[in-house]
């Protein structure tokens, strides 16, 4: 990627996680980066491409705030936790929120895989909290996966409503990591 390339995508990026991804036009995006739909194109190959790359870059931004948040399961869920209440996290994660339903609802477009990409991520992320004689068994998977379906529920629900005391009482209260599947 050149060094102009990456300047743009930053920008854009930025661009998208105060405007979102739903009604992105070239022409707006341009504008408001310092550049032309032209040079956008010729760098991205494509509107869609562009959004790949947006994506991408979302995804890797995510991944690099919550590495090493600990190598206990119930330690990291509660790190997770507290990452996604985070205010300052609340744009990255509306763009992660309708990247995630969009790749649901439009499965061949630009967001095509990034559901499921991000499950693998964020499993990824919980399998580090685990040791590997459980990380690496059916009931191992199976925890984490609990574990990735209250955090991506209690978000949606504090993206929708921003009550941060009571979706966060309910995650501190739900009894994670006790469970046993």
């Amino acid at each position: 990627m050149s060094a102009r390339q990456k300047e743009l995508l930053e920008a854009a990026y930025r661009y998208a996680l105060d405007n979102g991804l739903a009604d992105l036009s070239l022409r707006p995006l341009a504008a408001a980066i310092g550049s032309s739909p032209r040079v956008l194109l010729f760098l991205f190959g494509s509107k869609d491409g562009l959004v790949r790359a947006l994506l991408a870059r979302a995804r890797t931004d995510e991944l690099a705030l919550l590495e090493g948040a600990g190598d206990d399961l119930g330690d990291v869920f509660a790190r997770v936790w507290s990452w996604l209440a985070a205010e300052e996290h609340r744009p990255l994660l509306r763009l992660w929120t309708e990247a995630y339903a969009r790749s649901l609802t439009e499965p061949d477009g630009p967001w095509a895989g990034f559901a499921r990409a991000t499950v693998d991520d964020w499993l990824g992320v919980l399998a580090a909290g685990q040791p590997a004689a459980e990380r690496d068994t059916p009931d191992g998977l199976a925890r984490r996966t609990l574990a990735l379906a209250v955090l991506r529920g209690a978000l949606l629900d504090l993206l929708a409503t921003g009550d941060t005391e009571r979706v966060g009482a309910a995650v501190r209260g739900c009894g994670f990591p006790q469970w046993r599947p």
